[in-house]
């Protein structure tokens, strides 16, 4: 007798034959019999197994670092060379930024450093909240206006306008090339396949190599200052509009492309002027991440030069001052949710294909938002020469609140710091210092074929290949202590996320009201930059490992909490009905039915969690932690390339086995399941 399950296989239920299931149940067993055998007897006689042999690591570290001595010193293009390439990039992208920047903070100067002279103001700033609330007027109506000026108007009102200005400047400059050479690489990838499949791995290593290697060349490529923080900024946004453009070009129906063959469209006609439109609405997706992306980076980039609010909050970090890096914070979440609503309707009110009335002639009959604008700017302009209220925001009407939140830590570290110590000394003890050493102690062997064996098993023998492959590297260039730091930190902060996350994701999911009030605290949390999370727990419990994991815990809960809400919604009510028909208590419904069927999507939850959480890692190497974060860190401030790219690749890495793993297990769930995904 037969029984069917999924991947077309069969188990044999009482043929005289081993059922299929309990070989691997034996190859399982053998697998950790074997583990268990090594780690416990083999350090004496197999001690490569525990620590790779440093005369056999591969040199990576130095390949990279001659290589980019040879690009700056050596490399030619026989016009030119390397080095004068970057300076040219540099310049064009320099001489937008003054523009932007003129237009917005510093005004129009004639002369350098010190003696320089301010011949034209900048735009003021009620000039600028009524040109923004203008744009969202024109592309959501009066609500989004409000909303927009709301969000400007915080920044002038909380002291924070010259540098949301110096910020805003760079994004303007940022986003548009960001846009542009994500769109030219999707549709390259789209017309070429072989291209795509070149492209695709490159975008993986991309988006989870961490932000801080991102610097380490570009620092020795541009140098120190704003514009080296603008091709940083370019370069980390690029793969997800990349990714979005290949997707959408896809997603075109086959009835659009046929009429542009049918009206004898060239192939460069077919692509801008029929898929192009057509695909608009997938490529705003890319466009509004693009956004989110830039301004997730400006605090980073502020250690290369950017200034800003991200130099604001990374100040603010320094001095420990929670007040003044909370309000640059939320400054910009304010300038972040401004700029996702305004991207958002913009994209609405593309798709509606909406034109100018006829008839009309004149450029401000034809023009009325552009016209007035102008008149704004040159209005504001010259009774700000009369009345400088009206150019400068007053100091004397700006507010803080930075003496309040610091008194909030202050009064919580006198009143509960044996409370705190106590929480903080037990997990240490208990949880994260042995689950440390076990891992370290760990033989690098045994992990990788383990994983390779996990592979196998969940999607094949590309899969096996591919995490056994990567995680030999991490070892195989000496990282693979750090590596184990890294992991643990990780595991532990995705697993304290998971234990809050998920109740809190099953209490409100089906409740609108408190769902509502939910997503809109993990919206914040996800918008907040990330070091602004580190202050609050360096001033309650100092720096550590401890720290380090109540930050990431923090950041990295969003996805969590959301994905199991997602899963938990999506549920046929079908299947709960006939829970409930069939006499299944809440608490039956819930763990046989429920979370059995919104699984897929937790597993995608956690995933997700992992990923900001070793995106955040590199970000705690600033409060003591020594694993592959700390490694990044150390390469920026010696800009050392070589060192900064090979930690950074190994936590990309960590996170791409991660990520194919739990997917993997993730489609197997849902063939399972009998899910649509």
């Amino acid at each position: 007798m037969t029984i069917s399950t999924p991947k077309d296989e069969t188990v044999t239920k009482s043929d005289g034959m081993f059922p299929r299931f309990t070989v691997w149940h034996g190859v399982w067993a053998v697998a950790l019999v074997g583990f268990f055998l090594l780690w416990t007897y083999g350090k004496p006689i197999a001690g490569w197994a525990f620590k790779f042999p440093r005369e056999q690591q591969i040199p990576f570290k130095r390949w990279i670092g001659d290589f980019m001595k040879w690009l700056v010193d050596e490399a030619s293009f026989g016009l030119f060379t390397f080095t004068e390439l970057t300076r040219f990039i540099a310049a064009v992208i320099e001489f937008p930024y003054k523009i932007a920047l003129s237009l917005l903070s510093t005004g129009f100067l004639k002369g350098q450093g010190s003696d320089a002279v301010q011949i034209l103001p900048p735009v003021s700033w009620i000039a600028v909240i009524l040109i923004f609330a203008l744009l969202g007027y024109y592309a959501g109506g009066r609500k989004l206006a409000l909303l927009v000026a709301g969000c400007f108007g915080f920044l002038a009102l909380f002291g924070q306008w010259n540098n949301a200005m110096v910020t805003l400047a760079s994004i303007l400059i940022a986003v548009p090339l960001g846009i542009g050479g994500g769109l030219l690489l999707g549709i390259a990838g789209y017309r070429w396949s072989w291209f795509a499949a070149v492209l695709r791995p490159v975008l993986d290593l991309m988006q989870t190599v961490p932000v801080f290697a991102y610097l380490v060349p570009i620092l020795f490529l541009f140098g120190f200052g704003p514009i080296a923080a603008v091709v940083a900024t370019i370069i980390y946004a690029l793969p997800p509009m990349t990714r979005v453009s290949m997707l959408a070009l896809e997603q075109v129906p086959d009835e659009v492309h046929d009429l542009g063959r049918m009206v004898g469209c060239t192939s460069h006609q077919m692509t801008w002027r029929v898929l192009i439109p057509s695909a608009m609405k997938g490529l705003m997706v890319g466009v509004n991440q693009v956004i989110m992306l830039a301004l997730n980076m400006v605090i980073i980039a502020s250690m290369i030069g950017a200034g800003g609010l991200g130099y604001e909050v990374l100040a603010a970090l320094r001095r420990l001052d929670i007040g003044t890096g909370l309000e640059a914070g939320l400054a910009i979440v304010a300038l972040a949710v401004a700029l996702d609503r305004l991207s958002q309707a913009l994209a609405r009110r593309a798709q509606q294909h909406q034109h100018r009335e006829e008839g009309k002639t004149g450029f401000i009959q034809k023009n009325p938002y552009t016209a007035a604008s102008i008149a704004l700017v040159v209005i504001t302009g010259l009774c700000g020469l009369l009345i400088p209220a009206l150019q400068t925001y007053p100091e004397s009407l700006e507010i803080s609140t930075g003496t309040f939140w610091s008194e909030v830590v202050r009064w919580i570290n006198i009143n509960f710091f044996d409370q705190l110590e106590l929480v903080k000394n037990a997990l240490l003890l208990n949880v994260l210092i042995p689950f440390k050493r076990f891992l370290l102690d760990l033989p690098w062997v045994g992990v990788c074929l383990l994983l390779m064996l996990a592979g196998y098993r969940l999607s094949g023998w590309r899969l096996g290949l591919l995490v056994g492959v990567l995680s030999f590297l991490i070892a195989a260039t000496g990282q693979w202590p750090k590596g184990m730091v890294t992991v643990y930190l990780c595991g532990i902060s995705v697993i304290i996320a998971c234990l809050i996350g998920i109740p809190i994701a099953i209490l409100t999911a089906e409740r609108a009201r408190t769902w509502n009030v939910v997503q809109a605290i993990i919206d914040t949390l996800q918008t907040l930059p990330s070091f602004v999370y580190l202050m609050p727990a360096v001033m309650l419990f100092r720096v550590g490992d401890f720290t380090a994991m109540i930050a990431v815990v923090v950041y990295a809960i969003a996805p969590t909490i959301r994905y199991t809400a997602h899963g938990l919604r999506q549920i046929d009510p079908h299947l709960v009905e006939a829970g409930v028909a069939a006499g299944c208590t809440p608490w039956q419904l819930l763990t046989k039915i429920k979370l059995k069927l919104a699984l897929p999507e937790i597993m995608l939850g956690i995933n997700q969690t992992i990923m900001l959480a070793l995106s955040m890692l590199v970000i705690t190497a600033l409060v003591g932690t020594r694993d592959l974060g700390q490694e990044v860190y150390i390469a920026l401030t010696k800009a050392d390339t070589g060192r900064g790219l090979v930690a950074g690749i190994a936590v990309a890495f960590i996170a791409i086995i991660a990520d194919r793993l739990i997917t993997a297990g993730a489609d197997r769930l849902r063939l399972r399941l009998g899910l649509k995904r």
